[in-house]
């Protein structure tokens, strides 16, 4: 009898292992740069800290990432291989787009969370990943294709544009302003969406120049005129998901920096403790004449 407990427990527990391990599958993916080699990926997974294998791993190539990105960034940007790769696991609802990245140079994670939301990608955790320096402008196409499969579903294509637009837009005013202004820039443009589309051209263009002034950042026409662009096609997209998720990201930003906060508050206070004990330290030994 106790034998048959016993197989009849340990075969419930490989049954919940093979099904945990199924479930988690379907809920992440991996997809690489078509011309990585294989020592390679081998080291973007050591990024993404899983084993090959573990989950579902689709490829992307030059050709798909061009069909977002050709016109919106330079050549040079774009080049001729696809080498970023991306790591996509679902999270519980609510929780956010997290985004990590190792070996890109050109976007950062709030650029990504930024473009992700217009894109109509939630509560994901995202690892962008490149063995060697990279600009990383192509993964937003890995973790469109990565997203799609997870889900099933396919995001709207004028979304996917818009989303590789943000971008592109974002890492350009970055390249004025620097990538944290940049972002913050394109945060206060979302969460005035609802009332842009109220507004005139010229009265969008008197709004964008009073937050663009709020980061010393001045605007040729050239500039504006895309921003202007942007923000129109923005609008025809689903505003109140976007506007939502700016205020999830918004508040993930503050919590980061309470966090923030209360270490270099933390840090502060122990280097003042251990100056006032070197302090009396020294008075006691001029006590005894040392």
């Amino acid at each position: 009898m106790k034998r048959i407990v016993v197989f009849a427990t340990a075969l419930a527990l490989i049954l919940s292992l093979i099904i945990s391990a199924y479930a988690d599958g379907n809920e992440s993916c991996a997809v690489i740069g078509a011309n990585l080699s294989d020592e390679q990926v081998a080291q973007v997974y050591g990024y993404f800290g899983i084993e090959r294998g573990s989950v579902p791993e689709l490829t992307v190539t030059n050709a798909e990432e061009r069909q977002y990105l050709e016109g919106l960034v330079s050549e040079a940007v774009i080049g001729r291989n696809s080498i970023s790769s991306v790591y996509v696991q679902m999270t519980e609802s609510g929780s956010g787009i997290n985004v990590t990245t190792h070996n890109i140079t050109w976007c950062t994670p709030e650029m990504y969370q930024n473009a992700l939301e217009t894109a109509g990608i939630s509560d994901a955790s995202i690892v962008v990943a490149a063995p060697f320096a990279v600009s990383g402008t192509a993964a937003l196409t890995g973790i469109y294709k990565a997203y799609e499969h997870i889900t099933g579903d396919e995001l709207d294509a004028d979304a996917k544009i818009v989303s590789t637009e943000e971008l592109t837009l974002t890492g350009e005013l970055a390249d004025l302003i620097g990538s944290e202004n940049a972002a913050a820039v394109i945060r206060e443009l979302k969460e005035i969406l609802d009332e842009t589309g109220k507004m005139s051209d010229e009265e969008l263009k008197a709004a964008v120049k009073q937050i663009a002034a709020e980061y010393d950042l001045v605007l040729t026409d050239s500039e504006m005129n895309r921003i202007i662009r942007w923000c129109r096609r923005l609008e025809n997209l689903n505003m109140d998901s976007i506007v939502e998720q700016v205020g999830q990201i918004q508040e993930t930003v503050s919590k980061v920096s309470r966090a923030k906060d209360k270490v270099v508050n933390f840090v502060t206070k122990v280097h003042n403790f251990f100056v006032t004990l070197s302090g009396y330290v020294k008075t006691i030994k001029s006590w005894f004449g040392k």
